[in-house]
């Protein structure tokens, strides 16, 4: 069953990606929804509170995906220790798919989760929305820990990183121009590519790189 909690943060999603920050009002969710005008506020009293339900919806339909797929979500506590070649690679391909789908099915979740990432930083009071981002940063730790990096903390931070401004390419940036259309084998094998080698370049066994 379809709770009021997603009808309406999909809706102001749905908005975020369309128009920005600008074009989220309690009002415009209400007309989007199909709701009685005063449905939001009434569960959402604030726009602070309002933008703090989407991120949140962003972060469970993340969580959601991750689960779905052979990626780990904050359900699976760890990998198996000593990660090898082949699980990298599994991984890496896990990932490009994941990528492409937030650049199709998921792409407005992927702009909106943009748009909350930029209001945060001229917005103090809703800086606490970044913490969504730990959990993913917490299993790429664990991840490149069992794949034998020398300093996982900060290669499960770089790995995050730098997922998440391929993603950013892809979506806005000039990528978008160059890389093959989203949705296609080309694409995913593209996102694993690159994924891949970031992968073992983090892991630094020289058998990987020599590749």
């Amino acid at each position: 069953m379809v709770t009021r909690y997603a009808v309406i943060t999909d809706a102001a999603i749905a908005l975020v990606a369309e128009q920005g920050m600008r074009g989220l009002t309690h009002r415009a969710v209400d007309a989007r929804a199909a709701l009685p005008t005063g449905t939001t506020s009434a569960y959402y009293r604030t726009r602070k509170a309002l933008i703090e339900a989407l991120v949140q919806r962003l972060a469970d339909l993340d969580a959601a995906d991750l689960a779905a797929g052979s990626l780990p979500s904050d359900d699976v506590p760890a990998y198996a220790p000593e990660l090898g070649e082949a699980d990298l690679d599994g991984i890496a391909a896990a990932t490009g798919a994941l990528l492409d789908r937030w650049l199709t099915d998921g792409r407005s979740r992927a702009l909106a989760r943009y748009a909350c990432v930029l209001e945060a930083t001229h917005h103090p009071e809703l800086r606490d929305i970044l913490g969504h981002g730990t959990a993913s940063r917490v299993q790429a730790r664990a991840m490149l820990a069992a794949a034998g990096s020398a300093d996982p903390d900060r290669a499960g931070d770089h790995f995050v990183a730098c997922v998440d401004g391929l993603l950013f390419d892809r979506l806005a940036g000039a990528g978008a121009l160059t890389a093959p259309p989203p949705g296609t084998p080309d694409s995913r094998a593209d996102l694993t590519t690159a994924v891949r080698a970031l992968l073992h370049a983090l892991t630094a066994h020289p058998s990987r790189n020599q590749r």
